[in-house]
């Protein structure tokens, strides 16, 4: 899951994003609303997180362009305005939840957690493929009924390999939906993620490396086909 906080007070901000990172949630920061909309139109975003009050296109004009571009992108308005009225113009303007502050951080994860599943609601909670179950929710990993423990950035590449159903994922790709941008372009931190999520998993690898477009689940793990532990 990638987010975009959208929050002028730059300590809050700034703990949210160092937060989200520990529950492998990738996370940028727009500390006015020009920033936002740019960030908008150049990345993707499961999730929107909205301060109400920011310098430049405010909240509720980044809530109505988002809703407008037709994304079906949710939207979490986060502000110190707690009165009925307010919350019900924010519902108004397309927020899928309210949360104010001051807040829970847990409160918030599983806030975006569950906006996530209604945004995907097509897809199960708990997704199964070539003998793995992966639990969202839980960020539990099982392989053939054998628990997997993976490491945060691990659970987050996986993620994004299972939701694509066997279909070939982009190092590119990798490393916008599971990074954030701060990531460099040019790191190797992919391949090692990855060749460190392959031994996880074990033998016979699950995770096929296809040479110079990139790495899928293999639901035929063992074929040996289209590389193995290449990286």
């Amino acid at each position: 899951m990638r987010v975009l906080i959208v929050e002028d007070e730059l300590y809050l901000a700034e703990a949210i994003r160092t937060g989200l990172r520990l529950q492998a949630i990738a996370a940028d920061i727009a500390g006015d609303g020009d920033t936002a909309l740019e960030l908008l139109s150049t990345n993707v975003y499961d999730i929107a997180v909205l301060d109400r009050d920011i310098p430049g296109p405010s909240g509720d004009e980044i809530a109505r362009r988002i809703v407008a571009s037709g994304s079906g992108m949710p939207i979490l308005m986060l502000t110190a305005a707690d009165r009925l009225d307010d919350k019900a113009s924010g519902f108004e303007l397309g927020a899928d939840d309210y949360l104010t502050k001051p807040f829970e951080f847990r409160e918030l994860v599983l806030r975006l957690r569950a906006l996530d599943r209604r945004r995907a609601h097509a897809r199960p909670p708990v997704r199964e493929i070539a003998g793995l179950r992966l639990d969202a929710f839980r960020r539990e990993v099982y392989r053939d009924g054998r628990y997997v423990a993976l490491t945060r950035k691990q659970f987050a590449v996986l993620e994004v390999l299972v939701a694509a159903e066997g279909g070939i994922v982009s190092a590119e790709a990798l490393l916008e939906r599971a990074w954030d941008g701060n990531a460099d372009p040019f790191t190797n931190a992919v391949r090692i993620t990855v060749s460190g999520l392959r031994k996880r998993l074990g033998a016979p690898w699950l995770i096929a490396t296809v040479p110079g477009v990139g790495y899928r689940i293999d639901t035929a793990p063992g074929s040996g086909r289209e590389g193995g532990d290449c990286g």
